[in-house]
């Protein structure tokens, strides 16, 4: 009976050992863990630094080729093909540790995407991967599915993202979180330009925080092109938390909403984003400040004030607006001697419109936000505003201007009306709760949107809704005319039609 343990217990660590990561046979000149340098080959690398920490069973790395294939957060709708409903529904299924990484060549230092999956990382293994990511410089791609990653650890993980130098595409699925930290991942100074959020049971308090580190009246997040928060049991209030977050957003390009819990109420928030909408009175003190500050950093001062400019704004009935007016006339005694008469004129009036002058944004301009102005522009090709004839340095200041000081602001009785988000591109609520009640709400704001922006995808398959209804047809009719890919064919058959 002895020996039969016995030869269980060979069988054991011989599997064990096959599993698990060897260490270099080259000597270790640090000592501990904090003196060890990381040379950027990761199977080296983590190695060793699980053996000074004295792990007892390290994970293995196993290396694969690059493939082919897209990144699903590049706004294309794989939520259905990529996670089944049974995986979504069912408890995980712990595999063997190892951290997958996929090489862009045969060099050991070009890793590129690093895949954890279906294990638990615990403290020991965390601070190990912390320490070694930065300095792989050529990875782009980190991957977490159902790793039972804490709070803790998704907040130093926002720290160890912003120190590597090339890492953009952050996937963190299957990762229930307690205090719901995702948002921390969407913070201003976030450097991560796609982000994967599915099956993380985010709720309407979740959508909450990760609304509100898209914009609000004082921060927006510059970077962020793309956000998947597929099955997350987002309802109506979870998706009026993300319209909010879009009002003032200008960054993010391809959003998906798929298969939650979002009904006509959601949806309806979601489109009033997308068309005119009128500014709250928080929003228009925040746009009389920022109109201030431009007016402080111009110093030659403008010409004759035009009562009906949107930037001449109607008098808000609060002590804010009038604390408002009161810089507004100490500032202007400071820059001209004049006459008190023309004091008080001034200083009930906001700056003169200038079209052709860079307009600085001291809220939102920062040189991440010029950065993120040439990434847009390559990635959505026509969808932007003022995409012809203009120069870098135009781009720029085109790109990071705050939205409250959006040169299109019109005045109608007595209230400002900003353009609508027409930055979002791809927009997916497949697999929701909408019904035929809220399409012609949808179809009126895309018809606002002109041809310099708007969606130019919306998927709304698999809702309470007949395929053959009329709003739906006429959504898809216009769908179809704004699709690229539609346009490309159709100028391909025009050509052949002329040569033949």
């Amino acid at each position: 009976m002895s020996r039969k343990k016995a030869k269980e217990k060979a069988n054991v660590e011989e599997e064990a050992s096959k599993n698990t990561a060897q260490i270099p046979n080259e000597p270790v000149t640090a000592q501990t863990f904090d003196e060890y340098q990381c040379i950027g080959n990761l199977e080296m690398d983590f190695a060793r630094l699980c053996a000074l920490l004295e792990v007892r069973h390290i994970p293995a790395v196993r290396n694969k080729q690059p493939t082919s294939t897209t990144t699903e957060t590049e706004g294309e709708d794989t939520d259905n093909t990529e996670v089944s409903q049974s995986q979504v529904n069912t408890s995980p299924h712990w595999s063997k540790p190892c951290l997958q990484v996929e090489l862009e060549s045969d060099d050991p230092l070009s890793a590129k995407s690093l895949n954890i999956s279906g294990w638990k990382i615990d403290e020991q293994i965390f601070r190990v991967l912390e320490k070694m990511l930065p300095s792989m410089s050529r990875l782009q791609s980190l991957h977490f599915w159902q790793a039972r990653l804490t709070d803790q650890m998704v907040g130093s993980l926002v720290n160890t993202v912003s120190l590597c130098s090339s890492l953009r595409v952050v996937l963190l699925e299957g990762n229930p979180l307690p205090k719901q930290s995702y948002h921390l991942l969407l913070c201003e100074d976030s450097i991560v330009t796609h982000l994967s959020l599915r099956n993380n049971r985010i709720g309407d308090d979740g959508a909450h925080l990760i609304g509100s580190a898209l914009s609000t009246t004082r921060s927006a997040n510059r970077n962020l092109l793309s956000l998947n928060l597929a099955f997350n049991s987002i309802g109506d209030a979870g998706a009026a938390y993300i319209a909010q977050g879009l009002r003032l957003n200008r960054a993010l390009l391809f959003l998906s909403l798929s298969n939650n819990h979002i009904g006509d109420s959601g949806a309806a928030h979601l489109a009033t984003i997308l068309g005119e909408f009128t500014l709250t009175h928080e929003e228009i003190v925040e746009r009389r400040k920022l109109l201030l500050e431009r007016r402080e950093s111009q110093p030659s001062p403008g010409a004759d004030t035009d009562p009906s400019s949107p930037d001449t704004l109607p008098s808000v009935p609060s002590s804010t607006s009038l604390n408002t007016s009161k810089m507004e006339k100490k500032s202007n005694k400071n820059k001209k001697e004049s006459s008190k008469k023309d004091e008080k004129v001034a200083g009930n009036k906001d700056i003169p419109h200038k079209s052709n002058k860079k307009a600085p944004d001291t809220k939102v301009s920062t040189s991440k936000g010029g950065k993120l102005g040439n990434k847009k522009k390559q990635t959505s090709g026509d969808t932007q505003e003022d995409k012809c004839d203009t120069s870098p340095n135009e781009v720029e200041s085109v790109e990071i201007v705050n939205p409250l000081l959006d040169q299109s602001v019109q005045c109608r009785d007595g209230q400002l009306i900003l353009p609508g988000n027409t930055t979002l591109i791809s927009l997916s609520l497949a697999g929701n709760r909408i019904t035929e009640k809220s399409l012609p709400r949808l179809l009126s704001s895309l018809q606002l949107q002109t041809e310099g922006g708007g969606l130019l995808r919306l998927c709304l398959q698999r809702n309470n809704f007949s395929q053959e209804c009329e709003a739906y047809v006429k959504i898809k009719e216009l769908m179809k005319l704004r699709d690229p890919l539609n346009k490309n064919k159709h100028e391909e058959t025009e050509q052949e039609d002329q040569k033949t």
